[in-house]
């Protein structure tokens, strides 16, 4: 069964708010079977409405609107829905009743403009808003159904969840949507591909394979719809141990795992420890370390080392080395590692000292190139990358790199 999102609302369009709405009903669908065909969003026009509705309604069987219910006179969803079934505004005793009584809870009059909450198209069924003043509304024509819900987020939540999902369980007969996501590392996309082409070739025709990728990681999603899901679950976990086999070294994990997972427990089950120095990451290597419960148990110090005299004084770089060959080098990403292993007290460290622009680069070393340094109980050593040309591009790729070199070399 297929749906269609459209949010309504001028504030989305200029950019004035996020669209957070339809990722949430977009997971509250697949969770029981439904699938999205088109989210869209639309401006407070009511021949933009009636167009997207025509639109949605010939490829979708359910279409869910939310936007456009509050008591102002740029709120027109439901004057224009009213017109779109044919039918008139009649007042809900219920819906007037709550209103009142959670506006004077408030300390708020109930005025002529919130009683107008209460009008609602007399074809539709009403669905109880316990949490704001726009109540939902479901409409039915031709077998296919229409919900209008409030563009508050937290409102369309509580109706998503208590109202909607169930009574499209009750109202079709729906199947299993089943998504499973492997996460990879250390392989480019284009070469990642290269390596499974024949795994995916061979792919049953009721999987499809999505490439998502990000800052040194792809996570391969497999996705099998309206299908019965115990079985379509079993499939896709045979799918993947078959990929297990030919890219063994590349997989992280499966859902939402990250390589500094890895390198967390890996440090915790080991009684290892772990010390940072930072100069073009500003601190968001050691970060990713610290926002996971538990990184005390191994995460001993992190430092911003932004100047060279910090670079000199806190961690010990040699000034003549940074003169001679740039703060961006082999040498003062190693030096870097091991003045932070020893101010720590760690077993392991890592640096990152990088050109993260938009200025300051050369021909030499153009924006994007970042050294990375890693000290272990063995030695130390460093690698260059080029991590781009936008300076946030940059700095998200050397964090993925550094914290994958340290995972490799564990």
């Amino acid at each position: 069964m297929k749906s269609t999102i459209v949010t309504i609302g001028d504030e989305i369009l200029i950019g004035q708010i996020l669209d957070t709405n339809s990722r949430y009903i977009s997971q509250a669908l697949n969770r029981i079977g439904v699938v999205v065909a088109e989210r869209t969003s639309i401006g407070d026009s009511g021949e933009q409405i009636v167009a997207t509705l025509d639109r949605a309604l010939a490829q979708s069987d359910v279409v869910i609107i939310t936007g456009g219910l509050g008591p102002t006179k740029d709120d027109i969803t439901k004057h224009t829905l009213a017109r779109y079934f044919n039918s008139e505004l009649i007042y809900n005793e219920q819906v007037g009743s709550f209103v009142e009584q959670l506006l004077s809870r408030r300390g708020i009059a109930f005025t002529e403009l919130n009683r107008g909450q209460a009008m609602v198209p007399q074809c539709c069924t009403v669905l109880h808003n316990g949490h704001g003043t726009a109540p939902g509304m479901w409409f039915e024509r031709d077998g296919k159904v229409v919900i209008s819900l409030p563009g508050v987020p937290f409102e369309m939540r509580h109706l998503i969840d208590d109202s909607v999902v169930p009574m499209l369980q009750e109202r079709f007969e729906l199947k299993a949507i089943v998504h499973r996501t492997m996460i990879t590392s250390g392989i480019p996309e284009s070469l990642l591909a290269e390596r499974i082409a024949q795994w995916e070739d061979n792919l049953p025709q009721v999987l499809h394979l999505a490439y998502l990728p990000a800052p040194n990681i792809v996570r391969l999603r497999l996705s099998a719809y309206e299908v019965e899901e115990q079985s379509a679950k079993e499939l896709i976990d045979s799918e993947f141990d078959k990929l297990r086999e030919i890219i063994p070294e590349a997989i992280v994990g499966f859902e939402n795992a990250t390589v500094e997972e890895l390198v967390h427990r890996w440090m915790i089950e080991n009684g290892k420890t772990l010390s940072v120095a930072e100069s073009c990451t500003g601190g968001a290597v050691a970060s990713k370390f610290t926002a996971m419960a538990g990184a005390s148990a191994y995460f001993h110090a992190g430092v911003v080392s932004y100047s060279n005299e910090a670079k000199r004084d806190i961690l010990g770089v040699d000034m003549e080395d940074i003169i001679r060959y740039g703060a961006v080098s082999e040498t003062v990403a190693i030096q870097m590692a091991e003045g932070a292993k020893r101010a720590g007290g760690s077993d392991y460290a890592i640096s990152t000292t990088g050109i993260a622009g938009p200025t300051g680069g050369s021909a030499e070393k153009p924006v994007g190139t970042v050294w990375f340094g890693v000290a272990t109980p063995k030695g130390s050593f460093a690698v260059m990358k080029n991590c781009g040309t936008d300076r946030q591009q940059i700095i998200d790729r050397a964090v993925a790199h550094a914290i994958k070199l340290l995972y490799d070399n564990l």
